[in-house]
């Protein structure tokens, strides 16, 4: 049975989901310093173009390789501009489940594109990799990632209490940790029935020869 991640770019009416490589370094350090992504994920900051390029070419294969995860760009069609990461991660093959989350850079969010790109790996898990199980961990004031985990259809199954470590950015630009909750979705194959069909329509999946 299959244990690692395949190769593999998915496409939308928008966005190419592909893997990231070092041409994607400058784009990728520039993203992860945002205050939002440094408040709610454990990137560490500063995130130089150093710790991108070890993100590509050391962290991401190691992961897919070992059967952990993947981590895929997301890039809009037309400017192949990154617009951000979908990542999966705590992946179970013999229950076939992995846990889904994404990062979109500062510029290019109000747009879907997180949506978009969140959906789109889930039809492709669900349908291609024949996934049963997704789950998406938000922090409980994460409202922009719970509206997007609602909108493609994910339920809420509750909340793992104080498991969450937020940053929040001291009076003399130092980060600190703050203890919070951490808000659960799923998705079920038959959940995908509630959200947007369309790119199950236009979604296209195509398998890469080589990763790195």
């Amino acid at each position: 049975m299959t244990s690692t991640f395949p190769n593999v770019s998915i496409s939308t009416e928008r966005l190419v989901l592909r893997p990231l490589d070092e041409d994607d370094v400058p784009a990728l350090a520039e993203m992860m310093n945002d205050e939002q992504i440094a408040a709610w994920t454990d990137v560490p900051q500063p995130f130089t173009e150093e710790s991108a390029r070890h993100w590509i070419t050391a962290y991401t294969p190691a992961e897919r390789t070992a059967g952990r995860g993947l981590d895929l760009a997301v890039t809009e069609f037309l400017t192949q501009r990154l617009v951000g990461v979908v990542q999966l991660t705590r992946t179970d093959w013999h229950i076939r489940s992995t846990e889904l989350s994404y990062i979109i850079a500062p510029w290019a969010r109000g747009e879907g594109y997180a949506s978009e790109a969140a959906l789109a790996t889930a039809q492709w898990l669900f349908g291609d990799q024949k996934f049963e199980r997704i789950e998406i961990r938000t922090a409980a004031d994460n409202t922009a990632s719970q509206q997007v985990a609602q909108k493609i259809g994910g339920i809420s199954e509750g909340v793992l209490r104080n498991a969450c470590i937020v940053h929040v950015r001291a009076e003399d630009g130092t980060w600190t940790d703050m203890r919070t909750d951490f808000i659960v979705y799923s998705l079920l194959p038959e959940d995908l029935e509630g959200a947007d069909g369309q790119l199950a329509e236009t979604g296209e999946f195509t398998s890469y020869s080589d990763w790195n």
